[in-house]
C-alpha cells in the first residue's frame, strides 16, 4: 500500500529532522485464525520513495496489539544506475520497541544495517543483530537509514508480519567472564575490532574464536555495528587461553568508533552527527561502563567513515586497520604529529576489522603488557600505551631506554634523566619478515634505521632528553616493487612511544 510521507521534527528520535511515516495498524484484539490466516498471523506492506537529501533516519510506526508472539520485518529497495562517481542507493534497517526511539536506546531491539533483508524477534530468540524479548503491545518503530540516495531517489518496500500466540520465555544471557587464567604479568596479544554474523560479518562467533586461537591471540573483542546482540553469543567459546571482551563499533555518519571492553549489554547509540552535540554524552556512558573510546580507521576513504568528532575524550586511536594501506600510513603520520601537543597523548592501536574468510584475524594485533589476562588489566595497559602493534604473533618487539645511572623505562613509560645525559635506546626484534628494516623515530622524525638480517636483531642507539621528547620504533617490509611514492614499505610492527623527560 502506498503511504504518505510526513516530515516531523521528532523529539522522540532526539535529532532535528527525521522522516516519520503514518502508522501501520493491525487488528485488535489479535486474530488467531480466519480466512487465509490459518497460521495466526497478519501482514502489511508499506511502499514509498525517499528523495536525495532525505534525513538520516526514517521511522515507520507499527501499532502492535496484544497477543503477538513474534514480529518479523522484511524490506527491499531499488538500485538504479547512477553516473560515475555518484553514490547509489543504500538503505539500512533496525527496530525499536514500545519504549520509544529517544537517543540512548531504551527501546532498542536491534540493527542489521544493510546486511540483512529480513529479521524476526520473539521472546525465545531473535535474528542475529537483534535482541530476544517479549513483543509487548504499543507503538514499535521500524527504523530505516538511507545511507546514500541516488539522484533518482530511493524506492523502498517494508513488510511487517505479526505472529500471534502465547509468548515464550526469554533465556538469561550468557556473557563472557572478566578474567581468565593467563600468565600473570606478561604481554598479551589481542584483536580489538572484529565482526561476525551479528552485524555484517560472514563468520560465526565459533569460527572467529577458532581463528583467534590459530593466530596465537590471548584475547579478542566483539564489536558489532550498532548492536549488542553479539555479547551473549560466545557461550562455550572462551577458556583459560582466550578472553573475550564486549564492545560495539558505533557507526555514525561522521565516522566510526569502538566502545571497547564495556560491561556486557552496554548499548551505545549511533544516531547523531558531529554537529548534533551528542558524542560527548556517549563518551561519558562508555567510561561509566568501564570501557575505552577508540576512533576506528579515522582516515578510511569510504562514505561516512572519516572521523569528524575530534579526539577529546578518546582513550586510544586505531591507526592500523587490516592489511596495510595508504590510509593507515596517513593515520600513523597524523597520530605521530599529535604526540607532543600535550601530556594527554593517545596511544595507538591496531586491529584486523575482519569480516569474512580471506580477512585474517590478528592482522594486525595489539600486544599489551598487563598484570593479568583480565578486562580491567588489559584496558589499563591499552589506556597507558603499554603496547605495540604487530602483523602476526610471529613478530615481537622489545623497546627500552636506559639512563646514565641505570634508570630504565619501556613502551608507554617515561624515563626522567638530566637533559644532556646519554640515554641508550635498545630495540630487540624477532620474527621480522625477509628484508625488513627497523626505524627509530622521535619528535624530529626518523633518526636511525638499519636492516634486520635473518629475522632477528638487537639495535642500540644513543640520544638525550634534550634531543628527543620520545622514541618509538617501526619494523617495515621492503618497499613494494614499482612503488615510487617515497614512503617506507608496509608496516610489520610498531610501538607506542617511550618518553624521555628532562629533569634538573
Amino acid at each position: 500500500m502506498e503511504r504518505r510521507k510526513v516530515l516531523k521534527l521528532s523529539a522522540a528520535a532526539g535529532t532535528a529532522g527525521v522522516l516519520t511515516l503514518d502508522s501501520v495498524a493491525f487488528a485488535s484484539p489479535a486474530r488467531t485464525d480466519g480466512p487465509g490466516d490459518s497460521a495466526g498471523e497478519e501482514r502489511k506492506t508499506v511502499r514509498g520513495t525517499l528523495p536525495t537529501g532525505a534525513p538520516d533516519y526514517v521511522y515507520l510506526p507499527v501499532e502492535v496489539p496484544d497477543g503477538v508472539r513474534e514480529i518479523a520485518v522484511s524490506y527491499g529497495y531499488d538500485k538504479p544506475q547512477v553516473p560515475a562517481g555518484t553514490p547509489g542507493n543504500a538503505l539500512d534497517i533496525g527496530i525499536f520497541d514500545e519504549r520509544g526511539t529517544r537517543l540512548g536506546g531504551r527501546g532498542f531491539r536491534g540493527w542489521s544495517g544493510g546486511f540483512r533483508t529480513e529479521f524476526a524477534i520473539s521472546a525465545e530468540r531473535a535474528t542475529p543483530g537483534y535482541l530476544p524479548g517479549p513483543v509487548r503491545p504499543g507503538t514499535w518503530h521500524v527504523v530505516l537509514g538511507p545511507y546514500t540516495v541516488a539522484p533518482q531517489g530511493l524506492s523502498y518496500e517494508v513488510t511487517v508480519t505479526l505472529r500471534y500466540g502465547k509468548p515464550g520465555r526469554t533465556p538469561a544471557p550468557s556473557y563472557p567472564p572478566e578474567r581468565v587464567r593467563g600468565r600473570g604479568r606478561d604481554w598479551y596479544r589481542g584483536d580489538c575490532h572484529l565482526h561476525t554474523v551479528h552485524s555484517d560479518g560472514k563468520r560465526t562467533p565459533g569460527e572467529v574464536a577458532a581463528a583467534a586461537r590459530a593466530a596465537g591471540l590471548d584475547f579478542l573483542a566483539t564489536t558489532e555495528h550498532n548492536t549488542t546482540s553479539g555479547h551473549a553469543a560466545w557461550a562455550g567459546l572462551w577458556g583459560e587461553d582466550l578472553l573475550i571482551l564486549c564492545g560495539e563499533e558505533v557507526t555514525t555518519r561522521n565516522g566510526h568508533y569502538l566502545a571497547l571492553g564495556t560491561e556486557p549489554g552496554t548499548f551505545v547509540d549511533w544516531r547523531y552527527r558531529a554537529r548534533d552535540d551528542a558524542y560527548e554524552r556517549y563518551v561519558r556512558q562508555i567510561h561509566r561502563a568501564g570501557g575505552l573510546v577508540v576512533p576506528a580507521h579515522p582516515n578510511c576513504p569510504f562514505v561516512g567513515c572519516q572521523w569528524k568528532f575530534g579526539y577529546e575524550g578518546a582513550d586510544a586511536v586505531e591507526v592500523w586497520n587490516g592489511p596495510w594501506t595508504p590510509d593507515d600510513e596517513l593515520s600513523v603520520a597524523a597520530w605521530d604529529n599529535t604526540l607532543v601537543a600535550d601530556d594527554d597523548w593517545l596511544p595507538a592501536m591496531g586491529s584486523s576489522d575482519a569480516h569474512r574468510e580471506g580477512q585474517e584475524v590478528g592482522l594486525p594485533q595489539t600486544v599489551v603488557r598487563a598484570e593479568d589476562l583480565s578486562r580491567r588489566a588489559l584496558l589499563e595497559g591499552m589506556r597507558k600505551g603499554r603496547s605495540y602493534l604487530a602483523e602476526s604473533s610471529a613478530v615481537t618487539l622489545k623497546l627500552s631506554a636506559t639512563g646514565p645511572r641505570g634508570e630504565h623505562a619501556g613502551i608507554g613509560e617515561s624515563l626522567g634523566v638530566p637533559a644532556d645525559a646519554a640515554v641508550t635506546v635498545r630495540l630487540e626484534v624477532t620474527g621480522a619478515p625477509s628484508g625488513a628494516t627497523v626505524r627509530l623515530l622521535t619528535d624530529q622524525g626518523q633518526l636511525h634505521a638499519e636492516p634486520v638480517p635473518g629475522g632477528s636483531a638487537t639495535v642500540s642507539w644513543r640520544t638525550t632528553a634534550s634531543l628527543a621528547r620520545y622514541v618509538r620504533a617501526e619494523l617495515r617490509h621492503p618497499v613494494r616493487d614499482g612503488d615510487t611514492s617515497g614512503l617506507p614499505g608496509p608496516m610489520a610492527a610498531m610501538t607506542n612511544p617511550l618518553w624521555l623527560t628532562a629533569r634538573d
